[in-house]
């Protein structure tokens, strides 16, 4: 079958991508789904840092890729052994596809499943295979088991989790990275308690839903810090109680807020400076969350002895430390209640024809969250 995707040829485009257009709206061959995949028709796909340092270069992966990694969309087929997902069911796609059998998945750690990680850096599914081709026959890689950016894609069953069909897909996109890593950040990894002080460095998509994170957990302040002004203001639409200006002074400010740190302070831009400053915002027996993903090259410089003499935990959240199959509905329940308005992270939305523009105003920061919508 044919469908329309969003492919990147060569990593490194010079910006601004609307003019220099890495991206290349194509047609491509589609196999149909082999044993334990479904056939998706996308309904939605949101633009995601994690895309953008693939075209950047920052995440170097195989090319040609066909981009996409965050979306939403309708069953339409089913390969053989399929057991969790019908035709007609409305999914969420996470970007790592547990295979519920490994050592971390039956640890209850599916964000760490080594046949998905080994599949993913790759570009193949769970399984190896590679459905999509251009047209002399080509291989297209797959982005995180995904490949989003298209009308229509073929997933690892264990990729997809069925939500209610009621859930706009431009917002049950979003479940798929930005709750789940954000909202994930809060609950599942830091594990935020009632009366915490919670501080989240850069307030993007993800960081904006740290803050619905922090404040789904009873965070008694929430303190957001960005560079950009309008950030800071959806960060308070979101719950923060507090924003601060990032740069000079922003360390202290947090400090000054919460007498002398934040119990928790979680970092999402993907920068070892900003990391450095969330680690120094952080108070005596703290812990530091970091879910961004800096250059490969960037080293980060902490004072050693703290990590010993003030109790203090430095740790790595990927995906949110969430299990997708468990947590996505958890956290679409949460908003159907009202406690989780997730639909407040999408500031725009867009066709595929438009993405490369998109990226643009991802990159300069102009964005949170937008959504190709199919």
């Amino acid at each position: 079958m044919k469908t329309r995707a969003a492919v990147l040829r060569e990593m490194g485009a010079e910006p601004p991508y609307a003019e220099s257009k890495p991206l290349e709206i194509v047609e491509l061959e589609l196999a149909g789904p082999g044993p334990g995949e479904v056939l998706v028709e996308v309904g939605a796909a949101g633009l995601c840092h994690s895309d953008l340092s693939v075209i950047n270069g920052s995440r170097p992966r195989v090319m040609p890729m066909a981009l996409g990694h965050e979306a939403a969309g309708t069953v339409a087929d089913v390969g053989p052994d399929v057991t969790s997902l019908s035709v007609g069911d409305h999914v969420v796609l996470a970007f790592v596809p547990a295979c519920g059998h490994c050592g971390p998945c039956r640890a209850g750690r599916a964000a760490l499943c080594e046949p998905g990680a080994a599949a993913n850096a790759k570009g193949t599914l769970l399984s190896g295979a590679i459905r999509l081709a251009d047209g002399s026959g080509q291989p297209i890689y797959h982005h995180l088991g995904v490949s989003a950016f298209s009308d229509r894609i073929v997933v690892s069953e264990r990729s997809a989790v069925k939500v209610d069909p009621s859930l706009p897909f431009e917002t049950a996109a979003l479940f798929g990275c930005a709750v789940l890593t954000g909202v994930g950040a809060a609950t599942r990894s830091a594990q935020v308690k009632p009366g915490d002080r919670v501080a989240v460095f850069g307030l993007g998509g993800v960081g904006l839903a740290a803050v619905l994170g922090a404040t789904v957990a009873g965070a008694a302040k929430v303190i957001g810090v960005d560079r950009l002004d309008p950030k800071l203001r959806m960060a308070e639409g979101v719950g923060a109680t507090h924003t601060i200006p990032a740069g000079e002074g922003a360390v202290d400010a947090v400090r000054e807020a919460t007498d002398g740190g934040a119990e928790v302070v979680i970092e999402t831009v993907g920068s070892a400076s900003v990391l450095a400053e969330a680690y120094a915002a952080t108070r005596r027996g703290g812990q530091t969350v970091t879910v961004g993903l800096p250059d490969p090259s960037e080293m980060l410089e902490i004072p050693a002895t703290s990590l010993v003499a003030e109790e203090r935990v430095l740790r790595g959240s990927y995906l949110g430390s969430c299990v997708p199959a468990d947590d996505i509905p958890r956290f679409v329940a949460l908003r159907a209640a009202g406690k989780l308005p997730v639909d407040q992270l999408l500031t725009g939305t867009l066709a595929l024809e438009e993405i490369n523009g998109a990226f643009d105003r991802l990159a300069s920061g102009e964005a949170a969250r937008q959504a190709v919508v199919f």
